[in-house]
């Protein structure tokens, strides 16, 4: 493997990706640092909507990253018919769960939240934050899937400055709908909408006519086959595993207000986080699924064991600023005391396990997924969220009343039994499939 090379495709395709995931995970950001002058009921409102959104988030990344296997292998081969196959049935799958969840959260927003809390004041304000917010739903499953096309042949810098743009669009309009309008979580919500909607506006006006939109003439029913073989596992395990995060924020909220407060306040860190290390997630994806395509098997072990590495490096070196820079962080919020000392030990549990969680993403997420075994990266997603993760959560909340940070360290161990169970099936190279 050339190492010139390898670094280079790397930085192409990791360095848009790690800004876009960041400028993305600042929507959030913006929005609770900006809510967060309002109170606590307001910060937990919005970290349970968020946890719905989510939801329905990680579902349509399921359908992106079936999407992204098949085109990073199909672009490998050269295969214009698969790349538009694989681009339509993704495309068509993505919007359709977008409107399932858009109409659910039109519908029953009270109820849905009711899920995650007790508190009448936090679910008032929940629902119209959801109720509005999903109303961006649709507009972003069309932009993660332009995005996923545009990363695979190596335009990934224009989803980055539409993000970009929209970042700065929505702190503009956080700080009027909120301060100036005083329109408080609705405002954060309507901020985040118009600015999804200008994001994927940008996309589709400046790339849209790049994008693999043609109807191939070959055998359809192949294509949507294979399609289906890769993403009913990656959308049941995901839908599953967010489904066991939605839980945990149930489990967060009925500990009480202030705890779940405390626990949104580490959210924006958590993203940062991840989003610093997801651009090279989904590098070693696109990277490894093209070597893949091609048959360079050797080439795509060496290039894995180097990216496992990275992610795990530099994960590293960000707990490290996160135990340091905390106190700082929490102080911008005007919350009670006691709700900054909670959200201080969550913090220092989050960086004592975030580089086990980065070398999950890297490894499962992005090298595993890259040969379509989906089902094995599957089964080990929900053995740790539902066998692990959920069982301790409960037990420690509901029987033992254990304190939030401790109760999130020990859901988060089942982060450390599915490294340990994908670092087996890593050395045993089956994983290694060209489609």
């Amino acid at each position: 493997m050339d190492k010139r090379r390898f670094h280079h495709d790397l930085l192409s395709i990791a360095v848009p990706v790690t800004l876009q995931c960041l400028l993305q995970s600042s929507f959030g950001i913006a929005d609770q640092i900006m809510v967060g002058q309002l109170g606590s009921v307001s910060i937990a409102a919005i970290g349970f909507a968020g946890k719905f959104s989510g939801l329905c988030s990680t579902v349509i990344n399921a359908v992106v990253t079936a999407a992204s296997i098949m085109l990073s292998q199909y672009v490998g081969k050269k295969d214009k018919e698969g790349e538009y196959k694989a681009f339509s049935l993704s495309l068509v799958s993505a919007l359709s769960v977008a409107s399932l969840f858009f109409l659910v959260s039109i519908l029953f927003p009270s109820f849905i939240m009711g899920l995650y809390s007790s508190d009448l004041a936090a679910i008032n304000v929940a629902s119209s934050y959801l109720r509005i917010v999903s109303l961006s739903f649709i507009p972003i499953a069309f932009m993660l899937m332009a995005s996923a096309s545009l990363r695979c042949r190596d335009k990934a810098k224009l989803p980055m400055y539409a993000t970009f743009f929209s970042v700065v669009l929505n702190t503009v309009l956080n700080y009027v709908f909120i301060f100036i309008f005083h329109k408080g979580a609705e405002g954060a919500a309507w901020a985040t909408v118009i600015s999804q909607l200008v994001a994927f506006v940008i996309v589709m006006v400046l790339g849209g006519k790049t994008l693999p939109v043609k109807v191939g003439k070959g055998k359809g029913g192949d294509y949507g086959k294979a399609f289906l073989k890769i993403l009913l596992p990656i959308m049941v395990c995901e839908f599953l595993w967010s489904l066991g995060e939605n839980g945990y924020g149930g489990v967060y909220g009925h500990i009480g207000t202030d705890s779940a407060a405390a626990m949104v306040l580490s959210y924006p860190i958590q993203n940062i986080m991840i989003g610093t290390l997801t651009g090279v997630s989904q590098a070693a994806g696109i990277m490894v699924g093209k070597m893949l395509g091609n048959k360079n098997y050797d080439d795509a072990l060496w290039s894995s064991k180097r990216l496992v590495v990275y992610g795990l490096l530099g994960s590293g070196i960000i707990s490290l600023l996160i135990m340091l820079t905390r106190p700082f962080y929490l102080s911008i919020y005007n919350v009670e005391e006691s709700v900054r000392s909670i959200g201080s030990m969550i913090l220092m549990v989050y960086a004592f396990i975030a580089p086990v969680k980065v070398g999950n993403m890297i490894l499962a997420g992005g090298i595993l997924r890259s040969g379509g075994r989906t089902d094995i990266t599957g089964a080990i997603d929900i053995l740790g969220t539902w066998g692990i993760g959920v069982p301790l959560a409960l037990i420690s909340s509901s029987l033992f009343h254990l304190p939030i940070h401790l109760v999130y360290l020990m859901l988060s161990l089942e982060e450390v039994v599915r490294l340990i169970v994908g670092f087996v099936v890593f050395k045993k190279g089956k994983w290694m499939k060209s489609l």
